[in-house]
């Protein structure tokens, strides 16, 4: 997964204005880890075009590449939502790779 398109956006116009920060982490079910990493490849382009998307990062653990943990801040709950309804996430996370995972735990936070 090398997916690090920002469009015009940086990283640091992303993190010096208000949003929804969303992080969560999941863990694969024994020996669906490389498919999941491979669905999250197709996924990862398509949620960093999400409208009011301002940062979409997907990390795999290097101890346990079971496991992989999101990074993702939103210009708003409304963007989330739209997010969370867009064809890609339906797609991709609801009917891929979900029934795929054992564990997925998932926080928002506003910025400080």
């Amino acid at each position: 997964m090398k997916h690090y398109a920002m469009s015009t956006r940086t990283i640091s116009d992303a993190i010096n204005t208000s949003g929804l920060l969303v992080v969560a982490q999941w863990e694969a079910k024994e020996g669906q880890a490389d498919k999941v990493a491979e669905i999250l490849d197709g996924f990862l382009p398509e949620a960093q075009k999400d409208p009011g998307t301002k940062l979409f990062l997907i990390g795999r653990g290097k101890d346990n590449p079971a496991q992989f943990l999101f990074y993702e801040l939103f210009q708003d709950e409304a963007a989330f939502k739209a997010h969370q309804d867009s064809a890609a996430f339906k797609t991709y996370i609801a009917e891929q790779a979900l029934p795929l995972l054992a564990k997925r735990e998932r926080s928002q936070y506003a910025l400080l």
